[in-house]
């Protein structure tokens, strides 16, 4: 039994950032920073219980979309029977352990094997796990630097390619990446930090009422889950349905008329590369597409502005947290 996401209390914007990843998987996943205890592998795990399942391919290992990209081995099952059969899955939630090494994460090539018969074996890793799923990876910021680096590669190319001694096998690895750290025990490179599309700071809820909600919540759901879910089952199925026919009308969303206004923020923020325009714009369409508008509109520039800006800034030493907003803020008000 998994709580209901629709029930969890505040934590509207990260639950937002969630959603929009849903809707684009292309946004490129989610930071998560802040303190322990805030219903964040709740949120990713709610999330994946309320989407609807997912066509594959039938036995994949790679759970491989019949229609999209294919591993190696469903490549080579297409010339013999034609077809691919399928079969409906759920999406899961595929947890990063912290002391992962390389092949645990991306899969394995039995050399061995492919001396003696001629043939390939490959070891899945988490990456095969991850793919068309969430991978949640708690505290990324306490990884080593070279895993991090090949995570991020895989969830940017949507491959995995793995090679040994001339021998390679490639599966796609599009996986919805979702990342917590808690700042004070260290922060992550900017060149890491830059990679994850959006970025959300969440904090223990202060407000008494909301706090005894959350409270009063957990205590129905532990004494009786399937009384809690059946009285939660009609917002369930509403904010499916809106995922369902953002995900839809996404792709449709015009995006010219708001460039400008884009880069003149990232422009007067002095953001390098070009990855935060990218996302800002992806994240505002989605969120268009989610508030079920025909056209991207001030708020949401506004709204993806923080979402996808605030890991990327610049601050000088010294200065304070608190003053990426008011940048932000500022850039804003200038349009």
């Amino acid at each position: 039994m998994i709580f209901p996401f629709t029930s969890i209390v505040d934590q509207e914007e990260m639950k937002t950032a969630l959603i929009l990843n849903v809707i684009d998987p292309s946004i490129g996943g989610l930071l998560i920073m802040g303190e322990k205890g805030t219903a964040k592998s709740t949120a990713v795990r709610a999330l994946a219980e309320l989407l609807p399942e997912l066509e594959s391919v039938k036995d994949c290992v790679f759970n491989c979309d019949p229609v999209g990209d294919l591993c190696t081995e469903c490549k080579e099952q297409l010339p013999d029977h034609g077809h691919l059969h399928r079969e409906k899955r759920k999406m899961r939630v595929v947890e990063l352990p912290l002391g992962v090494t390389e092949d645990r994460l991306v899969g394995t090539l039995d050399i061995e094997h492919a001396i003696r018969r001629g043939e390939k074996r490959f070891e899945p890793g988490i990456l095969a796990d991850a793919n068309r799923n969430f991978l949640y990876v708690d505290e990324v910021n306490l990884l080593e630097d070279h895993i991090v680096d090949l995570l991020l590669d895989s969830a940017a190319m949507g491959v995995n390619i793995v090679e040994r001694e001339g021998i390679s096998f490639v599966h796609p690895a599009r996986f919805i990446l979702v990342g917590t750290m808690n700042p004070e025990e260290g922060d992550l490179r900017p060149q890491l930090l830059d990679r994850f599309g959006l970025c959300v700071g969440v904090t223990g809820v202060r407000d008494r009422e909301l706090r005894v909600e959350i409270l009063r919540r957990k205590a129905a759901f532990d004494n009786d889950p399937d009384a809690f879910l059946a009285s939660w089952a009609e917002e369930q199925q509403k904010l499916a349905q809106k995922i369902i026919g953002a995900r839809l009308k996404v792709g449709s969303i015009r995006v010219d008329d708001v460039l400008e206004k884009i880069v003149s923020i990232t422009a007067l923020l002095n953001l390098d590369g070009h990855r935060a325009d990218i996302v800002m714009m992806k994240t505002a369409r989605a969120l268009a597409a989610f508030r079920g508008l025909i056209e991207i509109g001030q708020d949401e520039i506004k709204d993806a502005s923080w979402l996808a800006l605030r890991h990327r800034l610049k601050r000088l030493p010294f200065e304070e947290a608190g003053a990426d907003r008011e940048k932000v803020t500022a850039a804003l008000a200038q349009l």
